[in-house]
C-alpha cells in the first residue's frame, strides 16, 4: 500500500525542505530503474508524498530529472573547482583534482550515473546541461595548466579536456573493477599517473615562457 494512503496526511515541510526531499527520493528511483522505467508515482511513494504534492514543486519527469541533474553538476563542478584551487603547488593540484572525481562516483547515492551513464543523453536538454558541464570544467582544467606552464592555450585545452575525461573514467573503472582497493589508493594511483603525464610539462616560473624543451617538472 501506498505510504500516502487515504486517511493519511503529509507532514508540511518549508519549500526548501521538502524540494530537497523528492529531489532524493527522485535520485534513488531514476539511479535504480532509469529515467524511462521511473514514473513520477514511484517517486511520490519514494518520498511518502502524493502525486500532487510532487507535481507542485514539480511539473513532469523530465522537469524533475533535470533539476536533479543540474543540483549533481553543480555539486561536481564545485568539488573540481574547490580541489583546483585547494593548493598553490601544481603537483598537488593534479592530485586533488583526480581525488574529487573518485569522492563524486563513490556517494552513495550513486549521482554520477546522472551525468555519465544517463539513459537520456539523447534528450536535448539533458545533453546540453553534460556538455556544458564538461566545457566548463575542461575550461577550468585548460587555465590553472595555462597558469602552471608555458604550454599554448589549443594545447592546454586539449590536455584539459583530456585530463577531465580521464579522471572520471578512472574513477568510474574503480567503482566497477577495483573492490580489492579501497578509494584512497585507487586515487592515489590515478593522481600519480596523471601527474606522470602533465608533471612531464616544464612549469611556467613567474610568468616566463620557458622552451617546451627545458627541464621537466619534478627534475630538479
Amino acid at each position: 500500500m501506498s505510504s500516502h494512503a487515504t486517511g493519511t496526511r503529509v507532514q508540511r515541510m518549508p519549500r526548501a525542505q521538502r524540494r530537497a526531499q523528492l529531489l532524493g527520493a527522485a535520485l534513488t528511483v531514476f539511479v535504480s530503474k532509469g529515467y524511462h522505467a521511473a514514473a513520477m508515482e514511484d517517486i511520490a511513494d519514494e518520498a511518502g508524498v502524493s502525486k500532487p504534492v510532487l507535481y507542485q514543486h514539480f511539473p513532469g519527469k523530465l522537469d524533475l530529472y533535470l533539476a536533479l541533474l543540474d543540483d549533481q553538476c553543480d555539486h561536481l563542478e564545485s568539488l573540481v573547482l574547490e580541489a583546483l584551487n585547494s593548493s598553490d603547488d601544481h603537483e598537488e593540484r593534479v592530485y586533488a583534482t583526480v581525488r574529487a572525481y573518485f569522492d563524486f562516483v563513490a556517494d552513495e547515492g550513486g549521482a554520477f550515473r546522472l551525468i555519465y551513464e544517463s539513459d537520456l543523453t539523447n534528450e536535448p536538454q539533458v545533453r546540453h546541461r553534460i556538455d556544458a558541464l564538461e566545457a566548463q570544467l575542461g575550461e577550468a582544467m585548460t587555465q590553472r595548466i595555462t597558469e602552471d606552464t608555458p604550454l599554448p592555450k589549443e594545447l592546454a585545452e586539449m590536455l584539459g579536456l583530456a585530463m577531465s575525461g580521464a579522471a572520471q573514467v578512472m574513477a568510474r573503472t574503480w567503482l566497477a573493477h577495483g573492490a580489492h582497493f579501497t578509494k584512497d589508493v585507487a586515487a592515489q594511483a590515478a593522481g600519480h599517473l596523471a601527474w606522470r603525464g602533465l608533471g612531464s610539462f616544464p612549469v611556467n616560473r613567474m610568468g616566463t615562457t620557458d622552451d617546451p624543451g627545458t627541464a621537466a617538472v619534478g627534475s630538479e
